[in-house]
């Protein structure tokens, strides 16, 4: 691929060693955070059972997210040429999954991920790939985040190195449990270009039904506002239910949920209608347990997901 021909170096400064990759001419970084000694919990598996297996690394620490404007292009075409570099530099690979197969929303939400506008996530269309090279103090992790939408890819790289002055560490850490992914806080605005997502919180439906009450609702009044001051944003609408009744039927349930969700913001509020997507989740992405009568009711919700631009 021509467009892979021109080299921009992503490097960490302070390492005792470093891996130069080699990024697409066109692509334009976003920001770039060193650290001379930091930990990075590396995913090196799919999320399954509620967890995402991690593994610690500690050292000189390179977060760089960038910018890719090719209509096109998808994820895996932005991670094939770095996994290939990595490959040739001597790192090996131990995950390499997209989307769905990494374990889709939970994923995104267990791992790090820059918030935006740094990084933006499709979580229809994502790739990740974590790479390693050596062993114990001299261990060194590469990961990437790669996710495309509407003409536009997003990447986020994190690069572990020994620091030139500290050793680091090269344990196995424990599963990083769904339950301990720290609700966001604070107003939805916020939280939405700080986290990426927000529960729309006091929505109404009728019981076992897509209709959603009257209201009025502060929440949806004010994401209307956020999307009014923020004319570049496009959101998802993603519905959830509890665990009682079967897989498709809560899922429709759920996507039902998350429309009228979506036609309230577009009829009341005015809200652009290509900015909006809905899509319903079941009871396939729990926020907690399901087996009690209080976990049910916050399982049951609508959430705003920020897309890439």
């Amino acid at each position: 691929m021509k467009h892979w021909l021109c080299a921009l170096a992503v490097m960490i400064g302070g390492a005792a060693q470093a891996v130069e990759l080699q990024l697409p001419a066109n692509a334009r970084q976003l920001i770039v955070r060193e650290t001379v000694e930091d930990r990075y919990f590396a995913p090196i598996g799919p999320f399954q059972e509620g967890a995402l297996p991690a593994q610690v690394f500690q050292g000189a620490i390179a977060r760089s997210s960038w910018r890719i404007d090719l209509a096109g292009l998808t994820p895996l075409q932005v991670v094939t040429p770095l996994q290939d570099q990595l490959l040739a530099a001597g790192y090996q690979v131990v995950l390499d999954c997209a989307d769905v197969a990494c374990g889709g929303y939970d994923f995104r939400f267990a791992t790090e991920v820059m918030p935006a506008p740094n990084m933006y996530v499709n979580i229809r269309n994502y790739h990740v790939l974590t790479a390693k090279r050596g062993t114990g103090e001299s261990a060194e992790v590469v990961s990437i985040f790669a996710s495309a939408s509407s003409g536009v890819s997003f990447l986020q790289i994190i690069q572990v190195a020994p620091s030139a002055d500290k050793n680091k560490i090269d344990a196995v850490a424990p599963p990083r449990a769904f339950a301990d992914v720290v609700e966001p806080e604070g107003e939805l605005a916020q939280q939405l270009l700080t986290y990426g997502r927000a529960v729309l919180g006091g929505l109404e439906f009728n019981s076992g039904t897509s209709d959603l009450g009257t209201g009025p609702f502060a929440a949806l009044s004010d994401l209307a506002i956020a999307l009014q001051e923020q004319p570049d944003l496009r959101v998802a609408l993603v519905g959830h239910t509890d665990n009682i009744g079967g897989l498709e039927g809560n899922i429709q349930l759920s996507r039902n949920r998350a429309n009228a969700v979506r036609n309230r913001l577009i009829d009341k509020y005015d809200v652009t209608p290509s900015r909006l997507e809905a899509q319903g989740m079941g009871y396939l992405a729990p926020f907690t347990t399901n087996l009690t009568k209080e976990g049910r009711e916050e399982n049951r919700r609508v959430e705003v997901i920020l897309l890439a631009q």
